[in-house]
């Protein structure tokens, strides 16, 4: 279960400051928000909302990834606004590292 340090620093780097990441998964290019790192069924895992990229599903639609099959992360100079409605309320996490902020001026609660 252990991760990558400067992927994981790189992780919630991009999490505080809401910019988006570029990774390879699963063979695929990928652009997201990232939301929610955590544990969740043991597993280390990155919940996100992809807006570019490569995918079998449409996008944009949140992705749940293992973070040890990401590759080649890096973030990019894009922002987001912050949690989107239902990003708080659809995943059962062990732990979470970190969790993205609302966006200002949000109803939104803050969780975590």
């Amino acid at each position: 279960m252990a991760v990558d340090q400067e992927l994981d620093h790189l992780l919630h780097t991009a999490i505080d400051s809401k910019r988006l990441i570029q990774f390879k998964y699963k063979g695929n290019e990928r652009i997201a928000e990232p939301h929610d790192y955590g544990i969740q069924n043991g597993k280390v895992r990155l919940l996100c909302w992809q807006v570019g990229g490569k995918s079998k599903g449409p996008l944009p639609s949140w992705r749940l990834v293992d973070v040890d099959g990401i590759h080649g992360c890096e973030m990019l100079d894009r922002t987001f606004a912050g949690n989107r409605e239902v990003s708080d309320t659809h995943q059962r996490w062990d732990k979470i590292f970190i969790r993205v902020a609302p966006p200002e001026g949000s109803k939104l609660k803050k969780v975590g």
